[in-house]
């Protein structure tokens, strides 16, 4: 391997967690704009590392300080900063608490240390948002069951019980879904007993009613003084696993509330980067409630900004390198869709099977102008091997038991 990596007019993008579906969606956005990407990945038998967006692959822990030790190793072989997309909350975690050690080799487009904190963990963003007057749903931190028992009485149900951040790993290493909803009393304290031990701390809060169609998102990206250079809004049409899951089926579509809400609240914190608001209207009420925010990455839905020819990606590139921006900043609501075909056809079958969904419905809701998450007719090794993956996950009994939906 030689000192230096092949000269470039252009610096080097480095995708950290390419193992991820932010990360595959991230390089393959920005080598199609002409821009050289390293990828980092922990898993190398995972679907993404057989891309072929990236010149190169390097397999590391990206959840422990062993990145930090790649990327410093990394730096001196590049010939100019290279600019970093880390695309899990672990890794921007890692990234913002030893940027100091990686000025010298890459731009960092992240916030305050303690921003990164406050928003990647739901007990402290809820509190935020709470005092800042940002709608969420009537929240409470549960540390033992006195505190539960008292929780229960003041909900309103149905409710959801989940971990305070998205790396909870003794959560990640039982339960593969975001949380559990839960009808009442008797099946809260039951899920309690269940899951306790899965994470120091559990989130209960209200159900916000209402389809998955209800749920809204805005992916953004703020430039170092703070100001939205690309924003861009979208909502769900379905999502896997059921109740708490991702989305597997989205269109862009307006919504100026949540734009707003999306663009005060990132403006609040004195945010830098890329940033991601996913809220739900209640269909009693009418109400806006934000469900989570994202800090600091993309997310599985940056990629439809891109489908609907908006820039995002591309314009933190240029933006932390001082090169002149994209032209293609502004949404223009075309109804561009974004699906994960696989995750979209499974949810489909579940909902067909409960009498929701026929499969003229089905077909009727995915057509349209689109970009696939996974399958790229440019680069297909990632397609085969997540359908491969899926076989081999299917005939694992305990995968099965972690990703039991049947009761959902």
């Amino acid at each position: 391997m030689p000192t230096k990596l092949q000269e470039s007019q252009k610096s080097y993008a480095v995708v950290i967690d390419l193992d991820e579906i932010n990360g595959l969606q991230t390089s393959r956005i920005l080598a199609q704009r002409g821009v050289p990407v390293i990828g980092i990945a922990t898993d190398p038998g995972h679907y993404g590392c057989r891309t072929n967006s990236c010149e190169r692959i390097i397999i590391t822990d990206t959840k422990t300080e062993k990145l930090i030790e790649t990327l410093e190793k990394l730096g001196p072989e590049l010939d100019q900063r290279g600019v970093l997309f880390p695309c899990e909350d672990m890794s921007v975690r890692l990234i913002s608490e030893f940027r100091q050690k990686l000025t010298p080799w890459y731009h960092i487009a992240l916030p305050e240390a303690d921003v990164i904190e406050m928003m990647v963990n739901k007990t402290s963003f809820y509190d935020y948002a709470q005092c800042n007057g940002f709608p969420i749903p009537q929240t409470f931190h549960i540390h033992n069951r006195e505190e539960l028992e008292s929780a229960a009485d003041r909900l309103i149900y149905p409710s959801i019980i989940k971990p305070p951040t998205s790396a909870t790993k003794n959560w990640e290493a039982n339960c593969k879904l975001k949380g559990y909803k839960v009808g009442n009393k008797e099946e809260l304290f039951a899920m309690y007993n269940r899951c306790e031990s899965w994470a120091d701390v559990l989130i209960v809060q209200d159900f916000v009613e209402g389809p998955e169609s209800n749920l809204y998102s805005c992916n953004c990206y703020f430039n170092a003084d703070s100001q939205p250079l690309v924003t861009f809004v979208a909502r769900k049409l379905r999502q896997w696993p059921p109740i708490t899951g991702e989305s597997c089926l989205g269109e862009e579509i307006r919504d100026d509330k949540v734009l707003e809400i999306t663009v005060n609240l990132y403006k609040s914190i004195n945010h830098y980067g890329l940033g991601y608001l996913e809220m739900k209207r209640d269909e009693r009420s009418g109400e806006y409630f934000i469900i989570e925010p994202n800090i600091g990455r993309p997310t599985g839905r940056s990629a439809i900004a891109e489908a609907g020819g908006v820039e995002l990606i591309y314009t933190m590139y240029c933006d932390i390198l001082g090169l002149p921006l994209p032209e293609n900043r502004d949404q223009k609501y075309q109804g561009v869709k974004w699906i994960y075909f696989k995750h979209d056809l499974q949810s489909a079958v579940h909902q067909w099977r409960r009498g929701k969904l026929t499969p003229r419905e089905w077909w009727r809701s995915i057509r349209g102008p689109k970009t696939d998450a996974v399958f790229s007719w440019k680069d297909l090794g990632p397609f085969w091997f997540d359908i491969l993956r899926t076989v081999r996950l299917f005939l694992d009994p305990e995968e099965r038991k972690k990703r039991n939906f049947s009761d959902l």
